[in-house]
């Protein structure tokens, strides 16, 4: 359990991550941006185009995953196959293994 011990009206309470001492939601979202175009990542058909120009390789043996590898590298990048489980944590391995051309933002 993570979260934010809360102190209110003499009752201490655990509040969970994602959620604010009002009780209303406070998730913030993030994005994948392609910092030379400035562009939002918003599908795994254009992230493909943009690793594949920076020399990743696709990988089909696995259906339940998206990866790409690069050749003379030892780096993998494995992502779900579904795109609405692509969170925070992919992007920034993704970011990591390609430092000037990707970044993280709020949205």
């Amino acid at each position: 359990m993570s979260g934010v011990w809360v102190f209110k009206n003499g009752v201490v309470r655990l509040v969970e991550n994602g959620a604010a001492a009002g009780g209303e939601a406070v998730r913030r979202r993030k994005a994948l941006v392609h910092t030379p175009s400035g562009q939002v990542v918003r599908s795994y058909a254009e992230l493909e185009t943009e690793l594949r120009a920076l020399g990743w390789e696709r990988y089909y043996e696995d259906p339940a995953l998206f990866q790409f590898h690069k050749r003379g590298s030892l780096d993998l990048i494995s992502l779900p196959a579904d795109f609405a489980r692509f969170s925070s944590v992919h992007m920034y391995d993704i970011v990591i293994k390609n430092r000037d051309s990707f970044r993280v933002v709020d949205v």
